[in-house]
Order: C-alpha cells, then sequence, then structure tokens
C-alpha cells in the first residue's frame, strides 16, 4: 500500500510501499478514502510536543473508509460499514475517565498518527470500539475533517457553555474556525470571527459570522469589548499572543475556552483580573465518541458546512508547506 511516511523530525516525508496490516482481536483494516491535514500532523512531524511521536510513523487522524475486514472480536461494526479513524485511536476503558464517558482524558490512551500508524496511506488499522460511524449520505471527504476539526470545535463551544445571546468571540479562521463559528451559530449564539487574513474572514462572513475583526490592523480586545465583551472565547490559533487576546476579550464571567497547541507553550494569565471578573479558563481536548456521532448527525441534517480543498497524497511536503504559510483557507483533504 501507498503511505506517506515521517522518517525523520522535519525531513520531508516519504511515499513508501508498505504491506497491507493485518487486523488484531478487536481491530479493523479500513481502506482509505479521505484524510484530512490537520495542523497537529505538523506539528508530529516536527517532534513540536513535550511528548514525541517515534519516527518512523504515518501521520493523520481524520480518516474515513470502509472496513475491509475485521479482527476475530469485533462486533460494533462489519465489513463494508464506512467508519471514521479518530485521533483518540484506543483508550483503557477502566479509568475513571473512560468510565465516566471521558475517554479522551485516558492516560493510557494511543493517539492515531501519533503514538500509532494513522491515515496518511491507502489501508489503516483503527480499534472498532473508538472508530466513528459515518452515516449514509455523509460523503468521506466531507466526513473527514468533521472527525476532528469538527470534533473538537464542537467540544470547545459545548463545555463553553454556549447558550442563545451569548456573543462567542473566535479567534483563527481556517481548517478550524470555519467549523467553530457554525457551531456557535447553531447554539444561538452572535459570533465575532478574528484573523489576520481577510480572506479567511469573508469565509466566516459567508457561513454566518454577525462581526469580522482583521487583528492585523484593528486591535481585536477593544473591538470586542466595544460590543460588550465575549461571553465566551474559543482560541484556535497557534499564537500564544492570540490566548491572550481572547482572554482579555471577555466580559465579565466569561469564558475562555483553549483549544490550539502552539509550540510556544506558555501564556500570560493575569490572576487579578481572572479573579476580580470572575473568568474561566477551559482546556478543551478534541471530543468523545458520543461527541463525534453529534457532529455526524448535525452535518447528516444540513446545519454545517465544510470548506475543503481535495490533494493527492503525492503533494503532502507541498501541502504541509501551505498550511504553514496560512494559504489554505480551510482544510486540506487527502482524496483516495
Amino acid at each position: 500500500m501507498r503511505a506517506a511516511v515521517v522518517t525523520g523530525f522535519g525531513q520531508p516525508l516519504e511515499i513508501q510501499d508498505r504491506p497491507v496490516p493485518t487486523p488484531g482481536p478487536h481491530q479493523v483494516l479500513v481502506r482509505m478514502e479521505a484524510s484530512g491535514l490537520c495542523h497537529t500532523d505538523i506539528h508530529a512531524w516536527r517532534g513540536d510536543w513535550p511528548v514525541k511521536p517515534t519516527p518512523p510513523f504515518i501521520p493523520g487522524h481524520e480518516g474515513v473508509g470502509l472496513i475491509e475486514a475485521v479482527g476475530s472480536e469485533v462486533t460494533r461494526v462489519a465489513e463494508g460499514d464506512r467508519v471514521a479513524i479518530p485521533w483518540l485511536a484506543t483508550a483503557c476503558g477502566t479509568c475513571e475517565h473512560c468510565v465516566a464517558g471521558w475517554e479522551t482524558l485516558c492516560e493510557s490512551q494511543e493517539n492515531s498518527g501519533y503514538s500509532v500508524d494513522g491515515s496518511y496511506a491507502e489501508y489503516a488499522l483503527a480499534d472498532s470500539r473508538y472508530v466513528g460511524l459515518v452515516p449514509d449520505g455523509v460523503s468521506p471527504i466531507e466526513a473527514a475533517p468533521l472527525t476532528c476539526a469538527g470534533v473538537t470545535t464542537y467540544k470547545a463551544v459545548k463545555v463553553a457553555g454556549t447558550r442563545p445571546s451569548d456573543l462567542v468571540a473566535v479567534f483563527g479562521i481556517g481548517g478550524l474556525g470555519h467549523l467553530a463559528l457554525q457551531y456557535a451559530k447553531i447554539a444561538g449564539a452572535s459570533v465575532v470571527a478574528v484573523d489576520l487574513l481577510d480572506s479567511k474572514l469573508a469565509l466566516a462572513t459567508r457561513l454566518g459570522a454577525d462581526h469580522t475583526v482583521n487583528a492585523a490592523e484593528q486591535d481585536p480586545v477593544e473591538v470586542i469589548q466595544d460590543l460588550g465583551g465575549a461571553d465566551q472565547a474559543v482560541c484556535l490559533a497557534v499564537s500564544p499572543r492570540a490566548f491572550e487576546q481572547a482572554f482579555a476579550s471577555l466580559k465579565r464571567g466569561g469564558t475562555l475556552s483553549m483549544v490550539a497547541l502552539p509550540a510556544d507553550n506558555d501564556m500570560t494569565l493575569p490572576i487579578f483580573e481572572t479573579v476580580l471578573k470572575g473568568i474561566t479558563v477551559q482546556g478543551s481536548i478534541v471530543g468523545t465518541r458520543n461527541d463525534l456521532q453529534e457532529v455526524f448527525e448535525l452535518h447528516a441534517q444540513g446545519r454545517t458546512k465544510v470548506e475543503y480543498q481535495t490533494r493527492d497524497l503525492a503533494t503532502v511536503n507541498e501541502d504541509f508547506e501551505a498550511v504553514e504559510r496560512g494559504d489554505v483557507d480551510a482544510r486540506l483533504v487527502f482524496d483516495f
């Protein structure tokens, strides 16, 4: 099978011919139809984060495809089912977090395209207990970004407690941000979209943003505070400065939902303002299996729109560069 492989941190990915893997007892073999390119894949390739993957490995955690073979203990899915391979590849299933339905907090979890091989390949293995079930009528090309960008931002809006009449500031409009603003609108909020590029702000307007701010030309904190301050701010920009601006844009009692993971790991959090204004700072890590099914159902109902461009796996290195330059307004998806 054809696969894009990270052979060393920061080195060009190699397109290699690898053997098709065989599923273990709880695993399924998925013939990939599509796989989204997430910024996390770039962080993995570079070895940016404190806990690093081990080269060689195959990136990818927005994989969608059809099951071609199942392991001996598989009961949840069957051959021919269309499934999604998310960031959470598997978890222990027995710790307090798993039992409480928060498997994304499991300390024993494995992650697709990071600690185990992912979906930048014509075939991938997945744990049948953790794959998402793609509804009939949902395109695999559109389901791929929903598998991470969708469920991650859906969860961020959900845990922030967004309600009708709230004002939500979305910092960073792109693969994640264009979906975050849609989930905030579904929750009944007004949305302020913040980015550095007019093309991304134009996309935000087309998708229903009520206000836009070009942070290269205006101070987003001043603009949002003039609107009364944000009830919630969702930070998806890989910049500590954006996190600090998102915090400062909140009204009293507001919530900062932190999602992006910049390589520069520190931000300044003012204690005085946090305490006196009753601000909540909430970390939000992807979403659970239940969250993913809710995301798919919303899309099947026609309530969300995925903006994407398709690519061939052979151009993966050029595509990484394009995403890093900010040349892509929404999501790139490898079409198999």
